[in-house]
């Protein structure tokens, strides 16, 4: 359980620590980047004890396109481009909704519609942090950071429970 809260606020933080660098053009970008990306791999690793090489390496990948299309929407919408903004949240949604399908059928005790709604909710946290950066509104990006914060814990949680629901003898036994 400790794995699976570590990774989701590791999740939470690099993003951003990533937004962060980016919005404000810090010569850190790279580096905070770099490490944000580093997560998707390690729930790989967290993952495939249970799922096996492939499903692993599917999420790791699903996970790196979700990060990748947040940092490009950032730029975008830095950039005043609203139509490539648009096209980049589209596909940041479709991206959750990947993910979701893939939780869902990898674990009987994972809904997904429930990991669609906290895909969900989470891009919504995302998306209003970096906006409130954007906009310097520095005090909301803080207070929203909070909710995000308590909601990837509640993810992380889904995803303990049901791996332990799924492999009891793994912990029990």
């Amino acid at each position: 359980m400790n794995e699976f809260r570590m990774l989701w606020e590791q999740h939470s933080a690099w993003t951003r620590m990533a937004i962060t660098s980016i919005v404000f053009n810090l010569p850190d970008e790279k580096y905070t980047v770099n490490r944000l990306l580093r997560n998707p791999l390690d729930f790989g690793e967290a993952l495939k004890p249970f799922y096996g090489d492939t499903i692993a390496t599917n999420f790791a990948e699903l996970l790196t396109k979700h990060l990748t299309l947040a940092a490009d929407l950032v730029k975008a919408v830095i950039a005043g481009d609203n139509k490539k903004a648009e096209e980049l949240e589209k596909n940041w949604y479709k991206n959750a909704e990947e993910i979701a399908t893939l939780l869902g059928t990898i674990n009987p005790f994972w809904s997904e519609e429930e990991w669609r709604r906290m895909l969900f909710e989470h891009l919504d946290f995302v998306k209003t942090e970096a906006l409130d950066m954007i906009n310097k509104d520095y005090e909301a990006s803080i207070e929203t950071y909070d909710k995000l914060e308590i909601q990837a814990l509640e993810m992380a949680d889904v995803m303990s429970n049901g791996i332990i629901k799924q492999f009891p003898c793994k912990f029990y036994c």
